[in-house]
């Protein structure tokens, strides 16, 4: 049983570094990656990344928008977001989501539009739609409670969770998933720790966001996904339970959620 790195952005490493950086992972014990969309106008390029694929290690992507760049962005339509989505190694939608940290409140509004457009595409798709949330707590889960309501029940997850423990309790409500990224091994995290700690172990996802948020010991330097065995680890160490189990786990979950990963 190997690890899954269920978030990570290859794209903004040079495709120069890529293969080390495969074979880091590989060596670590990683089996498969998901290379993360930040922007719809450069699905191509995610398709492409997933050729990195080895017989040891599957590389598999995301179409979508990141609410960081809605601005320079169309917005599409659920359909056309469904389309650019219809390829083999596809496998979710996203990052999409709220960030009220930076923007103002117009910023906000095509934020939303964007969010929910991603999950209408989902609702066609029954592809997981891969959720950014900060600073946004409130508006993420009415929008989750308003469009499963009107629209049906839809995959997603949380990624690099740090939101409330109320939140938590609503995405696992809706029957959403978690992901937990180097963050929870920062000094000043216990809040963090706190919430895993409440969370059912079937939900739980792990992820680097790499090239960001690298785990303690490496906190500070450019994060890889070789480096999700010391966040494994943290949390396996957390939650009491032997590394193997969590391993399992976590893997299953994923495939559980990302469910064009099981061939």
């Amino acid at each position: 049983m190997y690890l899954v790195d269920s978030h990570c952005h290859l794209d903004f490493f040079k495709d120069d570094d890529k293969k080390t950086i495969i074979n880091h992972a590989i060596h670590a014990g990683v089996g498969e990656i998901v290379s993360i969309s930040t922007r719809l106008s450069y699905a191509d390029q995610q398709k492409n990344i997933t050729h990195f694929s080895t017989d040891q290690l599957r590389v598999w992507c995301t179409v979508g928008t990141h609410p960081e760049y809605v601005m320079e962005e169309p917005i599409l339509s659920d359909i056309e977001i469904a389309s650019i989505a219809n390829h083999p190694k596809v496998i979710g939608l996203g990052e999409t989501g709220l960030d009220y940290f930076y923007g103002e409140s117009d910023n906000f509004e095509r934020q939303k539009e964007s969010f929910r457009n991603h999950i209408h595409a989902s609702q066609l798709t029954q592809l997981p739609v891969c959720i950014h949330a900060r600073d946004a707590d409130n508006d993420i889960a009415e929008i989750l409670k308003e469009e499963t309501k009107k629209g049906g029940k839809f995959p997603f997850l949380i990624h690099c969770f740090t939101s409330s423990l109320d939140l938590a309790k609503i995405v696992l409500k809706l029957g959403g998933y978690i992901s937990i990224s180097g963050i929870v091994t920062f000094k000043k995290a216990q809040g963090l720790r706190d919430t895993v700690l409440q969370l059912p172990q079937d939900r739980i996802l792990i992820e680097t966001d790499a090239p960001y948020l690298a785990p303690v010991p490496f906190r500070g330097k450019q994060n890889e996904p070789a480096y999700l065995t010391y966040t494994a680890q943290f949390i396996a160490e957390l939650l009491k339970v032997k590394f193997e189990t969590f391993r399992k786990q976590t893997t299953e979950n994923f495939h559980r959620l990302f469910k064009k990963t099981i061939l």
